[in-house]
């Protein structure tokens, strides 16, 4: 089963199953994050769709098969049913940082509005339609537990460090706050897996739709465009079985820390760069913007500040950032800046903040990592990409009015001990007055 129905869910998940020698086996039954027509669009074609894997000069397409089922946010009760079904082994997630509803301390945040509504609603009705994945993934493990399915894997394929350990802890939270006796359920019978993924894949859209018609002959409402390079590091155990992953160059190990550091800091820190310093120079895709020598630059100059906290060698390190700025330069992949912009307060405290709280500890004052900071400041005060951000409401009004006031409190929304740092808010806003070009 998968949750967070999506172009990275179908470029990658589904993607490595489809290629597994044992394929035939197993199929998806996949589930939308949110509210989108998505679902009924491939609903209409069967779960199929074709795949792009955009290159430097040409595309190469595919239909992928391996979605058997697909449904909407809405459909509960399949939800319910797939869960409780023993021929469901695993979980896969894709429902991004905020999807998690985690507070600071890393728990379930149980005093945000969705969770507490959907916690009320399990409480009364286990079988309740919900909104949140937590909730979700609560109740349909009530299900489980219910018809005496047996053993099966959640498996957290988002960008945050420890995704495995991070589902599992709000899972339980919730449970505990539902069903205390869950909890035990749980702790015997889900077995959570930590996950480094990696693939870009940006939005599709009309160009797309023509391309997949053309490479295959056939009209299909929901491509997926996708790099040809691809990544899957997996940590943990599947008591009920998998697909042959592997095979499609998938890494099973016991620790992915490694392997999260250096894509979180490496490729995603520079993306959340680039997304905001880009945009606000007027470029629009990852292309544009690592073309321009500035922001190349100020992406080269943060590597070289976060590689030495990585604990791999150098030459991997230099050799992976070599790969990235060819994947960046990829001009055919229009990769928007401003999809990667969204919700920088759920991003930024992973891509970038270690790094700098690193520096800060031997004291000193690392102007790559504090200009990413000032250049998402410069975003909240309205300058390059659009705003959409979980915590938007909150973050907008603390970025407005005199910046060095402005540079303060942001920083100590994102972090109090930072904010309390005066050399670093004092950067942050000589920063953003050189990014917007105002004086100071």
């Amino acid at each position: 089963m998968h949750l967070g129905l999506g172009n990275f869910f179908r470029a990658h998940q589904a993607w490595y199953t489809e290629h597994a020698f044992d394929a035939d086996d197993w199929g998806y039954a996949a589930f939308a994050g949110r509210g989108s027509n998505l679902a009924d669009r491939l609903q209409a074609q069967d779960g199929l769709y074709t795949l792009l894997q955009r290159g430097p000069q040409r595309d190469t397409a595919e239909v992928i098969a391996s979605v058997s089922e697909v449904h909407p946010t809405a459909d509960h009760a399949a939800w319910l049913a797939c869960v409780a079904s023993a021929r469901v082994a695993a979980i896969t997630v894709t429902v991004t940082e905020a999807g998690y509803c985690q507070g600071p301390d890393g728990s379930l945040d149980a005093s945000r509005p969705d969770v507490a509504a959907d916690l009320a609603r399990l409480r009364d009705d286990i079988a309740a339609p919900v909104a949140t994945a937590p909730a979700r993934l609560v109740a349909g493990l009530a299900a489980r537990r219910a018809t005496d399915s047996g053993p099966l894997a959640l498996v957290s394929c988002d960008n945050v460090p420890g995704n495995g350990e991070l589902a599992g802890r709000v899972v339980a939270d919730l449970a505990r706050l539902v069903d205390p006796a869950l909890v035990e359920w749980i702790e015997q019978s889900l077995a959570v897996v930590t996950t480094v993924v990696d693939r870009i894949t940006p939005r599709a859209g009309s160009a797309e739709i023509a391309a997949a018609a053309r490479a295959t002959g056939r009209s299909d409402d929901a491509p997926v465009v996708a790099e040809p390079f691809s990544e899957w590091i997996l940590a943990g155990a599947f008591p009920a079985g998998r697909p042959h992953w592997e095979d499609t160059g998938a890494i099973f190990t016991d620790n992915v820390t490694v392997y999260e550091h250096r894509k979180l800091w490496l490729l995603n820190g520079a993306h959340s760069l680039l997304a905001y310093a880009g945009s606000a120079l007027s470029h629009c895709s990852v292309a544009g913007a690592i073309g321009d020598d500035r922001c190349r630059g100020w992406v080269e100059q943060w590597w070289a500040t976060a590689g030495p906290h990585l604990d791999q060698p150098p030459g991997e390190i230099a050799t992976y950032a070599e790969a990235l700025l060819a994947r960046f330069a990829n001009t055919r992949m229009h990769d928007e800046l401003a999809r990667i912009a969204e919700d920088g307060s759920q991003k930024l405290p992973i891509r970038v903040l270690p790094v700098l709280r690193a520096e800060r500890a031997v004291g000193r004052l690392p102007t790559a990592a504090t200009r990413i900071i000032a250049a998402w400041l410069c975003h909240l005060r309205g300058l390059g990409a659009p705003v959409h951000d979980v915590r938007a409401d909150e973050l907008v009004p603390l970025a407005a009015g005199p910046l060095n006031d402005a540079a303060r409190r942001v920083v100590t929304a994102l972090d109090p001990e930072l904010g309390a740092d005066t050399a670093v808010v004092t950067a942050v806003a000589e920063q953003c007055h050189e990014l917007a070009g105002t004086p100071e």
